[in-house]
């Protein structure tokens, strides 16, 4: 049977960080995205390390299935991953 895969809140972090750069690439998403963060872009770089805010960032992306896949093949991450590095940043569920 495979280990199962273990993400601790900083490879959560980065790959939250990697979503919210996806997010950015697509003018649409990201206008989505900070019209449902409460912040405006011109103070996002404050919110850069907030894990809270990461967490959110992650929500938005597993909301919507197809942005959730795309993010995917971009980064040849799975959606299993996403979830468990969720389950680590504050607000997300927490099997433990």
């Amino acid at each position: 049977m495979p280990k199962p895969i273990q993400i601790n809140p900083e490879q959560a972090e980065v790959i939250a960080l990697q979503g919210l750069v996806f997010l950015a690439k697509d003018q649409d998403l990201f206008g989505h995205f900070i019209a449902g963060s409460g912040i405006s872009p011109q103070e996002l770089k404050k919110h850069f390390k907030d894990p809270d805010f990461l967490g959110g960032v992650l929500d938005s992306i597993l909301a919507n299935d197809t942005v959730l896949l795309d993010f995917c093949s971009e980064t040849t991450l799975s959606p299993e991953t996403l979830l468990l590095a969720r389950r680590v940043l504050p607000g997300g569920i927490n099997d433990h």
